[in-house]
């Protein structure tokens, strides 16, 4: 059961993250992210991989590599447009 809890918390997590990630980089415009919630994700998607293999969690582990690329390229495009 606590299993399952952690890989429902790391899923919606990874998962609020991923809407205004596809958003941002789609539209080329993170004007209106703040660098440092957008730095915090990023560094939570590798945070959350790491533990998931870690303690061995599958789930934990897939969902965060699953978003982690889309909060590096949003943390980039927001470094690189502002």
């Amino acid at each position: 059961m606590i299993e399952i809890l952690g890989d429902a918390a790391s899923a919606a997590s990874g998962g609020a993250f991923l809407p205004q990630a596809i958003r941002a980089l789609r539209t080329r415009q993170t004007h209106d992210l703040s660098l440092t919630a957008v730095a915090l994700g990023a560094v939570g998607t590798a945070l959350w991989s790491a533990y998931g293999v870690a303690i061995g969690s599958g789930p934990v582990t897939i969902s965060n590599l699953i978003v982690m690329p889309f909060a590096m390229a949003t943390l980039y495009t927001k470094l690189r447009l502002g």
